[in-house]
């Protein structure tokens, strides 16, 4: 998962807030959230909508709603990797440890609002990633 179903998920605001809700409370799982997605999902949820809700999406990891994936010591190099391979699209650490995570763990779908970066992304265990929602 990317960071921004997750950010969808905690705002009922969020003009995606709906889809992303129905994806993370139907998907089958796991629902596997690299450990740099959380530190941008909590700054979002507490810079934007405060400690109460960043509160209540701690606690959904606290009970196991996420698999935290993370970063092992060879992703690294593929991060950078990743990160040189794709700077006209400004790809981020962040956004290129979800790709690594993808790879590694051989998941072919993945839940994000970004297309304009995971649609282009050829990551190197498949053509190319099944975009939810």
């Amino acid at each position: 998962m990317d960071a921004g179903p997750l950010y969808a998920y905690v705002d009922a605001d969020d003009r995606h807030h709906h889809a992303c809700h129905h994806l993370l409370t139907t998907h089958p799982g796991p629902l596997v959230v690299p450990t740099l997605v959380i530190t941008e999902v909590v700054h979002l949820i507490a810079s934007r909508l405060g400690a109460g809700p960043e509160v209540r999406f701690l606690g959904d990891l606290a009970a196991g709603a996420f698999v935290v994936e993370p970063v092992r010591p060879a992703d690294w190099l593929r991060i950078a990797e990743l990160v040189a391979r794709y700077r006209d699209l400004r790809l981020g650490t962040v956004d290129a440890s979800v790709v690594v995570t993808t790879e590694r763990l051989r998941l072919r779908s993945l839940a994000t609002l970004d297309h304009r970066h995971f649609g282009v992304i050829r990551p190197a265990h498949t053509p190319a990633l099944r975009l939810l929602p």
